[in-house]
């Protein structure tokens, strides 16, 4: 077995010597893909080794084979630490586990070298190494389980080869255990084995960009190995027919078996050279053995399935997003859904890397989509954009390297948004079959988000339901009060002390009537209680800023001298939502902190006020998910509708609210407002 041993191990080195120049190359500096460099690495000076020691027996080799061992399970120990360690949180023990067993590797084998075989047999070597295996299935197993199952796909075949090497690792070693000698035929293999696993590991590296490796598989590679790998299976099966007839062909078995293995031969040659024999047999295997590509009840109930028992892990868009990009062999994308506000938002994604690009719902790219109900093949629109004319590719999607198809939710009435796919795991031909199933699809999909949509509507709508509710509660108290202030207005009119005292108060107090009545009838008939006048925007926002002067800190208003610009807006309402938002400024700054507003008139005569604060801020996600949707707060007193109504409102008068915000940095609130001209505002 010294020869086979030899050939085994050298075809590993071999492989892992090739595989580790690969990995050097495709190397972008990232901790992962320099770790897996170095187990490849010490895999291919272990392979080495071995074949040295299998060829010449000697004691050296064997000591520097083991040796080369040890180093080779610490770096694949350290590898899989490296990739689960960020999953692990604060849990340590698989990476101690992991050292601790390097190292009792380590002590086993040095022990075994300097104690003669009587003091020390071999077992608490091979009990080292059997426990190498057997740690390392767990750390395999530790690894899949926390990885979320949405990104599963990329990890996957790196878990299939690490489980399976260790796999072999356990029988051997336990075997060797047991009987106290190592099986020479078993460990012969080990190599060729271990050699096996290494396309398992280049898929992964393929299918997992955050090793940063820059690894891929050409198609002539896939086709060609595809075909090498039937074509051995097709001489094996021919061989065992050989042999079949042979031993049990009688007198002719030997001539037969001959004849049956020439015959194989000139039919296998004729199959690889011939072309159009190919593709004759595919058109007849097609006809005769399939009606079309698609089974398509199956699809369709499989997809059917997928849409309605969605992942308790995965949200309805992820859903959607996983149906469609199963009917290609595609490993995710992301979705796009109207925001409400005239354009298409990304909403959910899965094995996709986050996005931010909003595209308008009038741009030329959603006016195809929404017109031609085309699903795009993005390969087939750089090398033919003849066929998609009229259509103008966005320069976010332009710049998705992965993006690969996209296509259009469509209900019977509009486009409520799209999908991107990415490319598929392997080579997959989009021909007239696959664009009608995915036609079809798309349409129930977008009926399963339509719905989804409608009911968050509701849902809002039965929230301002109980607003309302709620509102006619806070009418019925602001009735007595009205009736208190009244009474009060008629006695202070009675018992004048201090003229000038009580004509102030009676001032204060009648405005206060005045307003608590309007405000009562415009709860009442859910209509504005005046009509939008010319106010003096400098004047509301000195306004807000004095009625907070005793507030910490102070609000200050930055605005030139003499500056006066002039809105069309309800002035007591314009003050309210102004104030709410410098409220809110001072709510999230400290004492020590900073809240400042200024004016400006900007282009396309409208004017600019920034409320801007040194508070905590807040996240992107935050903002873009959250703050605008009415009833949500992270006040423990909040109502939550003091952002919404402010949006709406600004909106109603033609403005617009936009908010930047970064954690611990502050917040800026920007609102624009057309000017309202002096000839405008007199008549």
């Amino acid at each position: 077995m010294a020869e086979v041993a030899t050939w085994s191990y050298g075809v590993a080195a071999f492989a892992y010597l090739m595989f580790g120049a690969y990995i050097f190359f495709a190397w972008r500096g990232a901790l992962p893909g320099g770790v897996l460099f170095g187990a490849v690495s010490l895999s291919a000076l272990w392979a080495g080794l071995s074949a040295w020691a299998a060829a010449s027996s000697s004691g050296l080799a064997l000591l520097a084979a083991a040796v080369a061992d040890v180093l080779r399970n610490g770096a694949w120990f350290a590898f899989l630490v490296v990739l689960a360690r960020p999953l692990w949180g604060r849990v340590r023990w698989p990476e101690r586990l992991a050292l601790v067993t390097v190292l009792a590797q380590s002590v086993a084998l040095v022990a075994e070298l300097w104690a003669d075989a009587e003091t020390l047999p071999l077992r608490p070597v091979l009990a080292a190494w059997l426990g190498h295996a057997i740690v390392g299935l767990m750390l395999v197993e530790q690894l899949y389980r926390n990885v979320p199952k949405a990104s599963r796909w990329g990890i996957k075949p790196l878990c299939l080869a690490l489980a399976a090497g260790y796999t072999f690792e356990l029988y051997l070693f336990a075997d060797a255990f047991l009987f106290s000698r190592i099986d020479e035929d078993v460990w012969a293999v080990r190599g060729l084995a271990h050699a096996l696993l290494i396309p398992l590991l280049a898929l992964s590296g393929i299918r997992s960009p955050s090793w940063t490796l820059r690894m891929s598989l050409s198609r002539e590679v896939v086709f060609h190995s595809t075909a090498l790998a039937g074509a051995g299976l097709y001489l094996l099966v021919i061989a065992g027919a050989a042999y079949y007839v042979r031993y049990f062909g009688g007198d002719w078995g030997r001539a037969l078996q001959l004849a049956l293995l020439f015959a194989g031969l000139v039919l296998l040659g004729v199959l690889l050279f011939s072309g159009a024999l190919r593709a004759k047999l595919r058109v007849l295997i097609s006809k005769h053995l399939f009606t079309y590509r698609y089974d398509y009840r199956n699809e369709w109930l499989r997809f059917t399935q997928a849409l309605a028992s969605a992942d308790k892990s995965l949200d309805l868009g992820q859903t959607v997003i996983k149906a469609l990009s199963d009917l290609v062999e595609s490993p995710g994308g992301a979705l796009w859904l109207s925001d409400g506000r005239g354009g298409f938002a990304p909403h959910s994604r899965m094995n996709h890397p986050d996005i931010d690009a909003v595209e308008p719902v009038d741009s030329e790219f959603c006016r195809f989509m929404n017109e031609r109900g085309w699903v795009i093949h993005l390969t087939e629109y750089i090398e033919r954009p003849d066929r998609y004319e009229g259509m103008v590719l966005p320069s976010w999607l332009a710049r998705l390297d992965e993006a690969w198809l996209v296509i259009p939710l469509q209900t019977p009435e509009n486009l409520i948004g799209f999908v991107v796919l990415s490319s598929p795991r392997t080579a997959f031909e989009i021909d007239w079959e696959v664009l009608d199933l995915l036609k079809t699809a798309q349409r129930q999909a977008a009926g399963y988000l339509d719905r989804m949509l409608a009911a968050e509507a509701l849902l809002e709508a039965r929230k301002f339901d109980s607003f309302n509710r709620m509102s006619a509660f806070v009418v019925h108290d602001l009735k007595n009060l009205v009736a208190q202030l009244s009474l009060m207005l008629k006695n202070a009119e009675r018992h004048r002390d201090n003229p000038e005292f009580q004509q102030d108060m009676l001032e204060t107090v009648a405005h206060v009537e005045a307003r608590m009545r309007g405000l009562m009838t415009q709860l009442q008939e859910k209509r504005s209680i005046d009509p939008p006048r010319a106010v003096e925007l400098v004047g509301v926002l000195r306004s807000v800023c004095e009625r907070r002067r005793n507030q910490h800190p102070q609000p200050t208003l930055n605005v030139d001298a003499g500056a006066r610009f002039q809105v069309s807006a309800h002035p007591e309402r314009l003050e309210r939502i102004i104030g709410h938002v410098v409220q809110n400024a001072l709510d999230a700054t400290p004492d020590d902190g900073k809240v400042s507003l200024s004016a400006e008139r900007i282009a396309g005569g409208r004017v600019r006020v920034v409320v801007e604060d040194t508070g905590c801020g807040m996240s992107p996600d935050f903002v873009r998910e959250r703050l605008s949707r009415p009833f949500e707060t992270t006040k423990a007193s909040g109502m939550g509708i003091g952002v919404f109504e402010t949006r709406q409102y600004l909106e109603e008068l033609g403005g617009s609210l936009r908010y930047d915000s970064e954690p611990g940095r502050g917040t800026r609130v920007t609102i624009e407002l057309p000017e309202l001209h002096r000839d405008s505002a007199h008549s």
